[in-house]
C-alpha cells in the first residue's frame, strides 16, 4: 500500500514523456511541463538536402533540459521525386503564434500551437533566407539568388510588392523596430536597406571588399557586420553614414578548402549585449571570439567544433551559443556543454534554427535565426 501512490506517479510521469517528449524537473507539474520553457526549434534538411544531419521535418528541443530532443513535426517542402528540398531559412512570431520555413522553392506556415500546416505556396523565382517583421505582419522574402524580394502578407502569404536591388538575393535581416530590412545579395558588395513603409531601397552600404554574404546588424541599427567572400574574419559598415569602417581579419589560421558556400567564413553573429562577435571558419572548424566593446575587435579567442560551421546565433539570454554543426556553447565559459541529436542519437545539424519560448501553451517569446544584436539605446 505504501508504494502504490509513488507508483502512480511514476506511471503519470511516463505517460508524459511517452506522449510529449518533456521530462518534468523534479518537483514540476508534469502539465505545466508539457507547455512552459525555452525551445529550440531546428528546420532540417537545414545543410543542404543532406538528410544525415537529423533528417526532413522541424525537430523541437527542450532548451532548459540540456536541450533533449522534444518532437519531430512533420513539415511540408518535397522536390518532384518525393525528396526533401534543402531548408533555406526560418523565422517566428509569438505574438501571432506562427512558424515561417522556406525551402529553394516555397514558403510554408505553421501553427505554434496545433502544429498544423495553414498554408504553402511558391512564389516566382523560388525562396530564401527571409525575415519576419516583429510583428508578424510582413515577411521579407528573398528570391533565390534572384533580382528581388517579395514582400509577404505574414497572414496570409499574399504578395504585396517586390523591392528590386538586382543583387543575387539572398539574406535578409529585419531591424528591432521594424522601420528597416537589410538586404544582402551573392552577386554585390552592397547591403541595401528598405524602408518598411514604403518598401523602397532608401540607402546601401558599403561597397564591402567581396559580394556580402551572412551579415547581422546591432540594435539601434547603427552598425552592420558582415562576412564578404575571399575573407577569414568580418567587415564592419556604418549603417548611417553608408561608409565600410572596419575590415577584420582571423589571426593564427590559414583560409583552407571549404565543403560549402565557397566563402571562409559564412557565418558571424552578435551576442545579444553586443560585447561579442563571433564569426565562423569553416576549414579550420572553428568559431573565433571578438572582443566587440573595442573597434576595430580584438580577437580573444577560438573554439573547435565538431564539424564545419556555416552559420552561429545565440540564446536570447545571451547564455548560449548555437553554430550551424549542433555544438550547443556556454558563450561565458566557451565550451561545449552539449550536441543537438535527433530521437534516434543521430547528430542534428543546421543553420536554420530559433528559439520560441511558451507559458502554459502559448508561445509568449521568440528569437532569430540571425545573431542580431539586442541592445536598442544608441
Amino acid at each position: 500500500m505504501l508504494r502504490r501512490p509513488a507508483t502512480v506517479l511514476i506511471s503519470i510521469v511516463s505517460l508524459v514523456v511517452l506522449a510529449t517528449g518533456f521530462v518534468p524537473a523534479k518537483g514540476q507539474d508534469p502539465e505545466k511541463a508539457k507547455t512552459s520553457g525555452r525551445f529550440l526549434y531546428v528546420a532540417v534538411p537545414g545543410i543542404r538536402n543532406y538528410l544525415e544531419f537529423g533528417g526532413h521535418g522541424l525537430l523541437v528541443f527542450d532548451i532548459d533540459r540540456d536541450h533533449r530532443f522534444v518532437k519531430r513535426i512533420p513539415t511540408a517542402g518535397l522536390d518532384d521525386n518525393g525528396k526533401p528540398l534543402n531548408v533555406k531559412g526560418i523565422c517566428a512570431c509569438a505574438a501571432t503564434g506562427r512558424v515561417y520555413i522556406s525551402t529553394t522553392k516555397q514558403l510554408q506556415c505553421l501553427e505554434l500551437v496545433t502544429e498544423k500546416l495553414l498554408w504553402g505556396k511558391k512564389y516566382e523565382g523560388g525562396c530564401d533566407r527571409m525575415a519576419i517583421s516583429p510583428d508578424g505582419k510582413l515577411i521579407y522574402l528573398p528570391s533565390l539568388e534572384g533580382p528581388h524580394w517579395h514582400v509577404v502578407d505574414g497572414d496570409t502569404g499574399d504578395v504585396i510588392t517586390k523591392v528590386v536591388p538586382n543583387s543575387g538575393a539572398h539574406n535578409t535581416v529585419y531591424g528591432l523596430d521594424g522601420t528597416r530590412c537589410y538586404l544582402a545579395g551573392l552577386k554585390s558588395t552592397l547591403l541595401s536597406v528598405a524602408d518598411t513603409k514604403s518598401h523602397k531601397v532608401v540607402k546601401e552600404i558599403g561597397p564591402f571588399g567581396g559580394s556580402v554574404r551572412p551579415f547581422t546588424v546591432n540594435g539601434s541599427q547603427t552598425l552592420c557586420f558582415a562576412t564578404v567572400n575571399g575573407l577569414l574574419g568580418f567587415e564592419i559598415g556604418d549603417l548611417q553614414t553608408g561608409k565600410l569602417l572596419h575590415r577584420v581579419k582571423v589571426q593564427g589560421f590559414q583560409q583552407g578548402m571549404v565543403k560549402r558556400h565557397g566563402c571562409p567564413s559564412h557565418g558571424v553573429g552578435l551576442t545579444p549585449d553586443e560585447k561579442q562577435v563571433w564569426v565562423c571558419d569553416a576549414a579550420n572548424e572553428r568559431l573565433h571570439v571578438f572582443d566587440a566593446t573595442v573597434m576595430p575587435p580584438k580577437q580573444t579567442g577560438s573554439i573547435k567544433l565538431r564539424e564545419q560551421p556555416g552559420w552561429v546565433t545565440f540564446s536570447l539570454d545571451g547564455k548560449l551559443a548555437y553554430p550551424s554543426t549542433g555544438d550547443v556553447i556556454d558563450v561565458a565559459t566557451r565550451k561545449i556543454v552539449t550536441g543537438l541529436a535527433d530521437e534516434t542519437g543521430q547528430q542534428v545539424h543546421s543553420e536554420k534554427v530559433v528559439e520560441i519560448h511558451f507559458e502554459r501553451g502559448k508561445p509568449v517569446r521568440n528569437g532569430d535565426q540571425f545573431g542580431v544584436g539586442r541592445k536598442t539605446e544608441r
